[in-house]
């Protein structure tokens, strides 16, 4: 596991990123079986607290290139930001490493420093030219948890991720309002509850809103300054 000392970030040189994209021979892949909950991990990993939060999955190690592999296709380095502020070419010499095997490589930074902004930008580029994805966590848990969700969502299909439309016509009313700031579910039952219908809601004046339990006449004026604002520009005030 790397070193974690506090130093000063480093430009990223033409030649440096230029090493990355050479053309490169294919890695055999490890011999080792990818279980179906197995996570392979490097033996460099050893010690890394991340791992003892790793608790949904279960961890090999092995003689890998990377410092995780998910599948044949899917893999992840480990880079915490301290060291990568310390040794800035540390990336580059695993990315030769690497060379252009598996499909997915994610760079899983540990987010340890005060201001990371300068080199999560210079990170950003790396992945760009690198072809990685770019995943932050910003404690061992959040890694770890990441490491699991790569793991067990590996072959699962991609509307199981993916957001769900509510067909119901109530549920779809509730999201509607609760996407005025400071409108919570609750404050939007109370409405259907008190008003009956969206007709009822529109018609209501902002004294009788601010009466509903949980309104105050400042949550109720901006949502009947919401539920009246105009949809169009007018054009005369271009």
């Amino acid at each position: 596991m790397e070193n974690t000392v506090e130093a000063t970030d480093e430009p990223i040189l033409p030649a440096k990123l230029a090493k990355i994209e050479e053309p490169v021979t294919k890695i055999e892949p490890s011999k080792k079986s990818h279980g179906s909950n197995v996570v392979l991990v490097s033996k460099k990993q050893r010690g890394n607290p991340v791992l003892k939060f790793v608790k949904n999955v279960t961890v090999e190690y092995d003689d890998v290139v990377p410092d995780y592999v998910f599948s044949p296709k899917v893999c992840a380095m480990y880079l915490s930001l301290k060291y990568h502020q310390l040794h800035p070419d540390y990336i580059h010499e695993r990315l030769k490493l690497l060379k252009n095997a598996y499909q997915l490589r994610v760079l899983l930074v540990m987010v340890d420093v005060q201001d990371p902004d300068h080199s999560l930008k210079l990170l950003t580029r790396i992945c760009i030219l690198a072809d990685l994805t770019l995943m932050l966590a910003w404690s061992p848990e959040d890694a770890a948890r990441i490491i699991e969700t790569y793991k067990i969502y590996e072959n699962k299909p991609p509307d199981l991720i993916m957001e769900r439309t509510d067909t119901n016509p109530q549920q779809k009313l509730i999201n509607a309002l609760t996407s005025v700031r400071s409108v919570n579910k609750t404050d939007a039952m109370t409405l259907l509850t008190t008003f009956g219908t969206l007709e009822g809601i529109l018609k209501a004046t902002p004294t009788s809103l601010s009466l509903c339990p949980g309104f105050g006449s400042q949550k109720a004026q901006r949502l009947h300054k919401v539920l009246h604002d105009t949809f169009l520009r007018d054009s005369s005030t271009k």
